[in-house]
């Protein structure tokens, strides 16, 4: 199994997307039999799927908390990949995971992806 799902890029999106080299050939998400995979521009997040505890359907974001570049929650240090504000699978996993720290020393215990199928992601990772 190897199901590749590209992110959904809004218009308002495309610009500060592009900045940061976050484009539709440089950003998506892949799910193998073992592993999720989230590459999104320059940044990536891999994590075993026996490491992914819940998802969940979300959306409804503020163009700030989306635009640009992978955004780091100061709360939780959850992590959010979104080229849009409308829809998203938020992802929780077992065991935090490096995803956007160069250093991979910033753990996130989740990540929001902002894929055009949230729901067939979602079904993909069950």
């Amino acid at each position: 199994m190897n199901r590749r799902f590209e992110f959904a890029f809004a218009p308002a999106h495309r610009l500060p997307a592009l900045i940061f080299g976050i484009r539709p050939r440089t950003a998506h998400v892949t799910v193998t039999e073992d592993e999720l995979r989230v590459r999104f521009g320059p940044w990536c997040l891999v994590t075993p799927r026996a490491n992914i505890a819940t998802t969940e359907i979300t959306g409804n974001f503020r163009w700030l908390k989306t635009a640009g570049p992978p955004h780091l929650s100061f709360s939780d240090r959850g992590v959010t990949f979104a080229t849009n504000g409308e829809r998203a699978l938020c992802v929780q996993f077992l065991e935090p995971v490096a995803g956007v720290d160069p250093t991979r020393t910033i753990k996130h215990p989740g990540a929001t992806l902002t894929v055009a199928d949230p729901e067939s992601l979602q079904r993909a990772l069950a």
